[in-house]
């Protein structure tokens, strides 16, 4: 079945002093082309969920989609399901692959084996998990879901986890696979990743 996916660089990326996150370098490229290079393969459509740098962005040579605007004109910078909420809007396809910017090493059969778990379990949303912990950002939905996911965020509520389990949801395993979620929040944890690579 057709997947789109939705890559959510959308943030303020806080503890990286505000870099934008997608952009920042491992290995001499773009953390988001990383992300684009294990997607490709896996998936139909890909959309870039951005709110600066746009063009740069754009040059990736995919859609580029900024949060839904606030009243005064900015980016309202509400998060993931900011994310979430235009992918569904703007997806070609029936079902949407969520994931960051900064897991480079995100695994090469995420889409197959959710939309796996989804089919057998009768879900409208699957989530990523590894060592007992979910991974949120990290989904496979089906587009109906999209009407729930407006009426949360505009009762201001922002929880990724807490909309997700609201719904028909289910999780699937990836414990065979340890270092697919790490994410880089600091410029310590590229570093630490950048070594480990060189060692491999």
């Amino acid at each position: 079945m057709p997947v789109s996916a939705i890559i959510l660089a959308g943030g303020r990326a806080t503890r990286m002093g505000g870099a934008d996150k997608g952009l920042v370098l491992l290995q001499q490229k773009p953390l988001i082309q990383h992300v684009v290079k294990r997607l490709t393969p896996q998936v139909d459509e890909i959309i870039i969920n951005a709110n600066r740098k746009i063009t740069q962005y754009q040059a990736l040579g995919y859609p580029v989609l900024q949060d839904e605007h606030t009243p005064n004109g900015s980016p309202d910078f509400s998060g993931p399901l900011a994310g979430f909420n235009l992918g569904l809007k703007h997806a070609k396809h029936d079902y949407l692959l969520t994931v960051p910017c900064d897991s480079p090493l995100l695994p090469p059969d995420l889409a197959k084996r959710l939309m796996q778990g989804l089919i057998e379990n009768n879900a409208d949303i699957a989530v990523a998990t590894n060592d007992g912990n979910a991974h949120p950002v990290f989904s496979l939905c089906k587009k109906n879901v999209l009407p729930s996911l407006t009426e949360y965020l505009a009762g201001g509520e922002r929880r990724v986890s807490a909309w997700q389990k609201s719904q028909n949801y289910t999780e699937v395993d990836f414990n065979d696979n340890p270092d697919a979620f790490i994410n880089l929040n600091t410029f310590e944890d590229l570093s630490a990743l950048e070594l480990k690579l060189s060692n491999t």
